[in-house]
This record gives structure tokens, sequence and C-alpha cells, in this order.
């Protein structure tokens, strides 16, 4: 199989006869998704389907898991690299205050021994009996800028202290925090190597299902979502980028965690069509349907994102008259259908 966006997919190259095909389990966190081969030579082809249904569904659940743990990782390498930056300017400054700390520590050991010098109050007292009261008043002036001098430099000398002293405190704290950040990437991804492994069983086999099935099974497998309709574009869409741009793709292959051009999941084909609108939306299905502004069914328009079965693991976009185009499922390509023929769980615009 080819690997698309960090993801598994693609047709395998011998179809699987499902009649002899083994039985399969998929199992994760304890549960498992069954689905019996042998069941396409049976009468009971409904039940068929809602087994592949169920397994797509796990598939596409785990798929979109990775994708928001992917991102996590991103996110986290992102912070990694600011806190590290933030560490080094830290220590810069704080070195810097410590090099304007000694300046000010010499300042203040010349003001000190310059009043030991002077006798201090002692040397105005002495002028005193001088019999010149300008000798007085000069002396005076001169010992009072020496304590304004002295209060500056002390009040410089305690300001620099204390930045130097936060400043280092920033540094070790932003380290700190990148060295757990680092700790909880590296988890991150052997997790997502587990993660990957799990999901690769599953895709291999919901496509083993889906490539061994007849002409006529598959007719109805691209049709599990209601009648497909055609490629008109309605008219209360015109004008619509993202709705002209999602619909330009229709007939366009699935493909796991595929954002375009030529393949897509669910919710890479609407981060696609919103781009050629030149919006940057969310990239899981999850993430898009808690990202935009919540809209009543109600009041559905053109380009408004809808999300649908518990967890929000599928999403397509309204285009009006009561139909949705959306990237459905491996062996299903993009297709319009009535957007009420899956379970909704909201809709959102952006």
């Amino acid at each position: 199989m080819r690997r698309t966006q960090g993801f598994f997919f693609g047709r395998r190259s011998s179809s699987v006869s499902l009649v002899a095909a083994a039985c399969l389990s998929v199992g994760l966190g304890g549960a498992s998704v069954i689905g019996c081969a042998g069941i396409a030579g049976a009468d009971d082809v409904d039940t068929m389907m809602k087994q592949m249904e169920e397994l797509s569904h796990t598939a596409t659940a785990k798929s979109e898991e990775i994708k928001e743990l992917e991102g996590k990782i991103g996110d986290a390498k992102s912070q990694i690299a600011k806190l590290n930056k933030e560490a080094k300017a830290a220590q810069k400054d704080a070195a810097l205050a410590l090099g304007r700390r000694d300046d000010y520590q010499v300042d203040v050991d010349r003001i000190a021994q310059t009043r030991y010098r002077n006798t201090q109050n002692d040397a105005v007292i002495a002028s005193f009996d001088s019999g010149n009261p300008q000798e007085v008043i000069d002396r005076a002036a001169y010992l009072g800028s020496i304590s304004r001098s002295s209060e500056r430099t002390l009040d410089g000398l305690q300001k620099t202290t204390r930045e130097a002293a936060n400043r280092a405190t920033d540094a070790d704290m932003a380290l700190a925090v990148a060295n757990y950040r680092t700790v909880e990437l590296e988890a991150n991804r052997d997790r997502l190597k587990r993660e990957q492994k799990d999901l690769d069983k599953r895709i291999a086999a919901l496509e083993e299902r889906v490539d061994s099935l007849s002409p006529e099974q598959r007719a109805r497998w691209e049709r599990k979502n209601g009648p497909v309709d055609g490629a008109r574009i309605p008219p209360s869409a015109h004008g619509n980028a993202a709705v002209s741009a999602a619909m330009s793709k229709l007939g366009s292959p699935y493909g796991w965690g595929a954002t375009g051009p030529n393949e897509f999941d669910c919710s890479g084909l609407m981060v696609w069509a919103y781009a050629q609108q030149g919006k940057t939306i969310p990239r899981t299905s999850q993430a898009q349907l808690s990202g935009g502004t919540p809209v009543s069914l109600n009041d559905l328009q053109p380009g408004d994102i809808i999300g649908y079965y518990p967890g929000v693991t599928h999403v397509g976009m309204y285009i009006g008259d009561g139909k949705l185009v959306h990237a459905s499922d491996y062996g299903i390509p993009v297709q319009v259908v009535p957007y009420d023929s899956m379970p909704i769980q909201g809709a959102v615009r952006f």
C-alpha cells in the first residue's frame, strides 16, 4: 500500500475472495470489530454491509485520533523551540544584568570611599568653624550631591540584582518546561507508532473487504449514504468558493489522511476546499466541528460543515437544497448525498 499524508491507503493488487476469506477481528482497548468475510456468499448482504460500515467507522475514528496526535506533536515541537529560545534570551538578559550590577557595585564602593575620606558630617561641622560662609555652602552642596548619587547608585544596584535573579529564574523555568514537553513529545511519538500499526490493520481489513466486492455489491457500498446526486451546484451555492472547490473534486478517490489535491479523506476535503477560499480551518473532523460558529440545521447555508456519528468521526459540506458533498469512505469517490443520510452531531460555519 502507498502512504499519503502519514497514512496508508490504496487498492490491493490482488482480489481476495470474500467467500474463502477467514473471519477477521481487529481489537482496540479490549473491544473488537469483527467482520466475517464468508458472509459475502450468504443472502444477507445487509448484514455484510453493516459489518463493513462498522469496520470503516472504527478505522476512520482511529485515523482521526492519529491526525489529532500528529497535531499535538507538531504543536509540542513548536513550543519546545519557543521555550528554548526564551530560555536563551533570559540567560542573556541575566548575564547583562549581572554585568550592570557589577558596574553599580564599583560605583557604590567608590562613593563609600569618598564619603569616608570626607568624614561625612564631621567635615561639615569643621567647615562651620572656618569663618568662611561660602566654603560652608560649597562643602554642604558637595556632600549633598554625593549622598544623592549614592542613593541612585544603590537603587540601581538593587534593581539590576533583582532583574538578574528574575531573568535567571525565567530561564530555569523555560528550560524545565521545555524538558517536560520533550519527554511528553517522545511519549507521543511512541504512541503514534503503536496507533499507526493498529490503523494499518484496520485499513488493510477494510480494503480487503471492499476490493473483493462484486460489481453489484460495490455499487451498493457506494450508495450506502443514500442516493448519489449529480454534479450540479445548487443556485444558492453559486459564488461560494469553498463549495465550488469541493464540488470540483467529485469522483476523486478516498485516501486515508489525504488532503488533496487528488485524494481526500472527509476532513481533508474540507481543509482543501476552504484553502481555495483563502481560509485555514482545523485538520480533524472533531476540531472542525468545535472550531467554527455553531449553526442550527434550520439555518444551514452553503459552505457550512456538518459533523456526523458519535464522536464526530465524519464531516461533509452542505451545498444547499438539502444536499452534502463529502469524501465518504474507502472505495467511494467524493460524492453528493442527502445531508441527513447520516446521524448528525452538529453544524458550524467558518
